[in-house]
């Protein structure tokens, strides 16, 4: 149950437990939903120390504090549920307080984050709040924790969002993050490059997001005339006022 047709980070994290022998994976889901198909893969595997933070109650209706996990994998299920209207502060306490001290006992091998936008504050589906700064802190917290634990193996998994500038920009921003603290290892000059170039794909983003939108505000506008040309006549004759202009019973 959910949005998506496959569960590409469980599916990653089977692969390098099977392929690879890892033992301990982190998965951090930080979208609107809280992942339950993920959880539901790893519930009793402690292999898997699975995150997430969700707007609480909303769908899919789980993700409660008690979900903590069963058998072997009691205690690797981690859920923070949020309210609607949290913004970054709220998201940076819990991946403080509640996130870094936990993996920093687990010490995984891989980082995996469901990388998922709905909870921007352009977003028209949730209610959250988080600015495309707080999920690159997000992604910066991750990034710190992958370099002192597992040798800066992390992956982003794009997953939701239904604001198109709000996720473009947002990713834009976290792909910056990850890619300077990689080229401060490398020196400034890569590190200029960088910004050189992720200025420019800000700017051909905001082009394509504008003419996206254009489009399908031009092709609402056609569905609109189309259909009002087809619709027919009035099917209520006028009544006096003092019914409220409902037809009679």
């Amino acid at each position: 149950m959910g949005f998506c047709l496959f569960n590409n980070v469980a599916v990653a994290a089977h692969h390098a437990m099977d392929r690879y022998g890892l033992k301990r994976i982190l998965v951090v889901d930080w979208d609107v939903h809280h992942g339950n198909a993920t959880q539901h893969s790893f519930y009793d595997d402690p292999r898997v120390l699975y995150f997430s933070t969700h707007q609480y109650p909303f769908y899919p209706g789980t993700g409660g504090l008690d979900e903590i996990g069963s058998g072997e994998g009691r205690g690797y299920t981690v859920n923070v549920p949020l309210p609607g209207g949290c913004g970054d502060a709220i998201y940076d306490s819990a991946f403080d307080q509640v996130l870094t001290p936990v993996a920093t006992e687990f010490k995984p091998e891989l980082i995996l984050i469901s990388a998922g936008f709905d909870n921007h504050h352009l977003d028209p589906l949730g209610s959250m709040k988080v600015t495309d700064e707080g999920f690159a802190r997000m992604a910066g917290r991750l990034k710190s924790l992958a370099e002192e634990f597992c040798g800066g193996r992390l992956v982003a998994t794009l997953e939701g969002g239904y604001s198109i500038k709000g996720q473009a920009r947002a990713v834009v921003e976290v792909v910056k993050l990850v890619l300077k603290a990689e080229a401060q290892r490398q020196g400034n000059a890569l590190e200029a490059r960088l910004d050189r170039l992720a200025g420019r794909l800000e700017h051909r983003l905001d082009a394509v997001v504008d003419k996206l939108e254009e489009r399908l505000l031009a092709e609402l506008g056609a569905d609109s005339s189309d259909e009002a040309e087809a619709a027919p006549g009035p099917v209520l004759e006028d009544h006096d006022e003092d019914d409220g202009g409902l037809p009679p019973a």
